[in-house]
């Protein structure tokens, strides 16, 4: 889940006296490799504390590095309950490259202090900040003007959250962000949806999740954790508020419905296949949290693999790899975002291309190319009773989100179903493409209510003498152990399916 970092640093005194805590231990001068310093920087107390959280670092300044020769610095961290990387060959190629590295622990995660807030612009967000304060006064780091170094980040999944959590902290503070590429990799947009879309709990992620880094939160939002792990539904009363209040900020989508996006150029990658953090994730950062300029300049990249677990209820497929980033140039999506770093931060000449495209891995392992993934075909299916339905006949290809709109009606409360595409050549033998579902829940019963859904994103080569069917699932194996629920089914009417069909 987690990415690498890069640099090393030499300190001038005024630097050093800056680092509040701050302990250094350095590789001697004469080293014939690069210069690797860990230390630490005072950040933002807890709240309702006045000590400084400490959040530590491993800076890598590679050979060559100096005030007469100065270098571009790329951040790095980690995944969730991880640490930094603190050897520096994990980034030999950034550093044989000529990039400085710095990789840091998040709060709470290895040697820093505080909580896990899991990316507050005003904790996580500002601890980012302080970073780039640091850099800001190695004089071997290249300055665009003063105060301003060059930079760029990489890291994924929690270490692409520090990435959106710490640009926007400095947008919304300034105006203006001192990074100036970023390359996030499997991470999300809203926290909440990602977590309990429609409120209904992604329970085989979240228990996982608990398990490799749960006592790092808030003690009143692990509770929250468990009751939604252990029932679930999203809690009611305070557990619930206090999960409401704990995720309503960290992400980008609070960013943008503040008015807020990024001007800078980003390569994302993200996985059609990765049912934690699903395409839809990944497709909504590219499309809505940067500027129109910055989207022209970025590139999206859409691979099976992430935070994948096998879907065997309802039973999937996928084949998994990167294709994308071999039809754009590089063996991986690691060396691809290398040469987007090259080109944005060193303005050097890389061949590459397919700016402002959307770059995504098929089911079976091809990659497609799409300028647009807007809904461009409807599908009329009336009333769905079948636990799969046929949509079209091979063949058909179909990617992006899926839209599903429908009246639907319940008996119980708490009624719940869950969608995606699905592959086949009967009802019998389909399987939902790249073993993603998404949810429908109903907290009290309803009749005729109209509703909307975005299914999985997907992205999928329906060949002739196979059919694309729509998948409703009363059960989903990503949702499972949803303790004391009466099992009940929705039953939709009226269904319509809207999508992008590649012409």
């Amino acid at each position: 889940m987690s990415r690498r970092l890069l640099r090393s640093v030499s300190f001038r005194t005024a630097v050093s006296l800056a680092l509040i805590g701050s302990v250094v231990i350095a590789a001697p001068a004469h080293a014939a490799g690069p210069v690797t310093t860990n230390g630490c920087v005072a950040s933002v107390p807890e709240p309702g504390t006045t000590t400084p959280v400490r959040i530590c670092y491993s800076l890598f300044q590679p050979v060559g590095a100096s005030a007469a020769h100065t270098v571009p610095l790329i951040f790095h961290s980690h995944g969730w309950g991880g640490s930094r990387t603190k050897d520096a060959a994990a980034f030999k190629s950034w550093l044989d490259a000529g990039y400085g590295v710095l990789s840091f622990d998040q709060r709470s995660f290895g040697e820093s202090t505080g909580v896990a807030h899991v990316m507050n612009p005003e904790l996580e967000g500002r601890d980012v900040v302080k970073l780039v304060d640091l850099v800001a006064g190695l004089d071997w780091v290249t300055k665009q003007r003063p105060g301003d170094p060059l930079i760029g980040a990489i890291g994924g999944s929690y270490g692409g959250g520090y990435q959106f959590a710490g640009v926007f902290a400095e947008v919304r503070d300034k105006g203006r962000t001192r990074f100036d590429a970023l390359a996030p990799e499997i991470t999300w947009w809203d926290l909440k949806e990602s977590l309990a879309p429609s409120e209904a709990a992604r329970t085989m992620w979240l228990s996982l999740l608990y398990a490799g880094g749960g006592t790092h939160l808030p003690p009143a939002v692990q509770a929250g954790f468990v009751a939604l792990i252990t029932t679930g539904q999203w809690p009611v009363g305070q557990a619930g508020r206090d999960l409401d209040a704990f995720f309503r900020k960290n992400g980008p989508s609070w960013q943008v419905a503040h008015g807020r996006k990024l001007d800078i150029p980003v390569i994302i990658g993200q996985g059609l296949s990765d049912n934690l953090f699903n395409l839809n994730q990944g497709l909504k950062n590219f499309d809505q949290a940067l500027t129109p300029r910055a989207r022209s300049k970025s590139i999206f990249v859409g691979y099976n693999a992430g935070h994948t677990l096998p879907s065997i209820v309802p039973p999937g497929f996928v084949t998994p790899g990167d294709p994308c980033s071999i039809a754009l140039g590089s063996p991986t999506f690691a060396a691809l975002e290398q040469r987007f770093m090259a080109l944005q931060l060193k303005h050097e000449s890389t061949g590459l291309s397919g700016f402002g495209s959307y770059h995504l891995a098929t089911a079976d392992g091809r990659c497609l190319t799409q300028r647009q993934l807007g809904v461009n075909s409807q599908y009329r299916l009336g009333a769905v009773k079948a636990l799969t339905t046929a949509v079209a006949q091979g063949p058909i290809t179909v990617a992006g989100v899926p839209q599903l709109r429908a009246r639907v009606s319940s008996l119980l409360p708490n009624a719940a179903a869950f969608f995606a595409l699905s592959v086949g050549t009967t009802p019998l033998d389909a399987k939902i493409v790249q073993n993603n579902t998404m949810p429908l829940r109903e907290k009290r019963p309803v009749h005729g209510a109209r509703r909307t859904v975005d299914l999985p994103g997907i992205a999928v080569d329906v060949p002739a003498g196979k059919t694309l069917f729509l998948t409703v699932s009363p059960v989903a194996d990503m949702f499972a152990g949803q303790n004391g629920q009466v099992p009940s089914s929705l039953r939709l009417d009226d269904v319509s399916l809207r999508l992008h069909r590649v012409r």
